[in-house]
């Protein structure tokens, strides 16, 4: 029996996070971590706060896959969007996208602001140069803990630079020993965004060599894949289950789901992952929950016109020539990018110039009317106007196909959450509560047992980590108690940055961060190192 508790959560109906059924049972927290108490004899004398769950389900908390949070939460520490829907751990350096390592300034400086429409240029200090130095950033700082993987982005910057250059066997041994290094200083694998400059200059050779490298350390493959190769169906990953094969390590698609206008249906898609698991490789995938996808305005442009960084980029948009080429090339949506959607499709966001505010949370296709321009001009000059930091929410998954990648038992949960603009994806505000209210109680597309492991145990085995994503004696306590009853996502796609109802409590290392739905203002999160956790 124990004597005190710091933390004791009493009636609730305990959800593991296993994929076991529910159990009753009493938790208590002492120093950080669980104990799970059977019977009110066994109750500890003395507990500091008591939270009664009688009717709510206790669980571990959601770990979310894929998240764009990696300046922004150092800017906004809270993290309310994230913690309010009971996310107590989250995967940045994304996409390729990671913000270390960056041994120059002006690399770091140059690479914020070429992908400032996706991941914000929050007004903080950029103190670091390292992985290592930048985890420290996350450290007693922040609402919820942050993993993190290295971007190929970062590793040609620093040893290519920004051009679209094949790398020879000097680039990728320094690249190797780059991602080796930030391994050792506690990255969990490497990342990469084939939609995004520079990163998506590398070859597939490229990449299987940079994951045979991370697969050394026990990391993985993290992918937004190249969705312009091939048949732009199942070609696109393809390539990223033969990377993974080919480097010896496992492989994660990333907001992994079924387009409007592909040539085929999600079990085509499906059938390539379930294929590979047949073989004996390990692959898996995170979705997230809504019909939103949101990015940068820039993925509109074909690769070209970002070769050689921000400066190079924003010469090309003040060329007439250059404007020229790209009216033949970008005729319609899509023509140079991933999206399918009509301009009309495409909301604007993230207005910084006080003339341009008036656009913000509006379309390109009003843009476009209202003042005379065609898409070449409007993206351009909007581009040019904001420093290029302009984002887009667009259409994404369709709505039919949605529950068969979220209830897949191969798939997780990845929001692929931004937090720029008045109105991003509703992803950012809602997944999660989402899935346990729309997918679970009302569409009932799989049992709740079933949603709170994919959500929990899942990715914490993905990334490795082997004392958070379950409830048992000695874990860490990452905790959400949730209404199972009220639980749902308040976020749409007009009104996206509404709160959910129904999560209740969130507790990050132990330390109540959530209370009775609101913020207790606690920053217990921390940078978590791999092979350390």
């Amino acid at each position: 029996m124990l004597d005190s508790a710091d933390l004791l959560i009493t009636g609730g109906t305990v959800v593991d996070g296993s994929g076991g059924s529910g159990f009753a049972a009493d938790l208590a927290v002492v120093d950080g971590r669980m104990r799970i108490i059977s019977g009110e004899a066994a109750r500890p004398r003395q507990v500091d706060t008591r939270i009664d769950a009688t009717g709510r389900v206790v669980c571990p908390g959601f770990i979310d896959l894929h998240s764009h949070s990696g300046l922004w939460i150092l800017a906004e520490p809270r993290h309310e969007p994230k913690v309010r829907q009971g996310v107590t751990t989250e995967v940045v350096g994304v996409d390729g996208n990671a913000y270390a390592p960056f041994r120059r300034r002006e690399d770091l400086e140059a690479f914020m602001r070429l992908n400032g429409g996706l991941d914000g240029r929050p007004e903080i200090a950029y103190d670091w140069d390292s992985v290592a130095s930048y985890l420290d950033r996350f450290d007693r700082g922040v609402a919820v803990n942050v993993a993190f993987v290295v971007g190929n982005s970062a590793l040609r910057i620093e040893a290519i630079g920004w051009e679209d250059t094949p790398a020879d066997a000097s680039a990728l041994d320094r690249m190797g020993g780059t991602l080796r290094e930030g391994m050792e200083e506690g990255a969990y694998g490497l990342s990469s965004g084939l939609d995004y400059p520079p990163g998506s200059y590398a070859s597939t050779d490229e990449l299987v060599q940079l994951t045979a490298e991370a697969s050394r350390f026990g990391g993985f493959y993290h992918t937004h894949v190249r969705y312009t190769l091939g048949d732009r169906f199942l070609d696109p990953f393809r390539e990223a289950i033969e990377i993974g094969t080919q480097g010896g390590g496992p492989t994660h698609i990333t907001h992994f789901y079924h387009r409007s206008g592909y040539p085929g249906g999600p079990e085509q898609l499906l059938g390539l992952v379930e294929e590979a698991r047949a073989r004996g490789q390990d692959v898996t995938f995170d979705t997230y929950p809504y019909e939103w996808a949101s990015t940068r305005l820039l993925i509109q442009l074909p690769q070209w016109v970002q070769s050689g960084g921000p400066m190079a980029l924003l010469e090309r948009l003040s060329n007439q020539g250059v404007r020229e080429r790209l009216r033949a090339e970008v005729g319609h949506p899509g023509a140079a990018s991933t999206s399918t959607a009509g301009w009309a499709d495409i909301r604007l966001g993230y207005f910084g110039r006080p003339a341009n505010q008036a656009w913000e949370g509006r379309t390109l296709a009003e843009y476009m009317a209202e003042t005379g321009r065609d898409a070449v001009d409007a993206i351009c000059d909007l581009l040019l106007a904001e420093d290029l930091h302009v984002s887009q929410v667009t259409s994404g998954p369709t709505t039919d196909t949605l529950p068969r990648f979220v209830a897949h038992p191969l798939g997780m949960v990845g929001t692929d959450s931004t937090f720029v603009g008045a109105k991003p994806s509703p992803r950012t505000y809602g997944s999660f509560p989402r899935i346990l209210g729309e997918f679970v109680r009302e569409k009932r597309i799989m049992g709740m047992e079933e949603a709170v492991r994919k959500m929990t145990s899942a990715p914490a085995a993905r990334l490795g980590l082997r004392h958070r994503g379950v409830i048992r004696d000695g874990a860490v306590a990452d905790l959400v108690v949730f209404d199972p009853q009220t639980v749902a996502a308040l976020a749409t796609y007009d009104e996206p940055r509404r709160f959910p109802v129904g999560i209740e409590h969130v507790i990050v290392n132990g330390t109540l961060v959530v209370r009775d739905g609101e913020h207790t203002g606690a920053l217990p999160g921390r940078a978590l190192r791999r092979g350390k956790d």
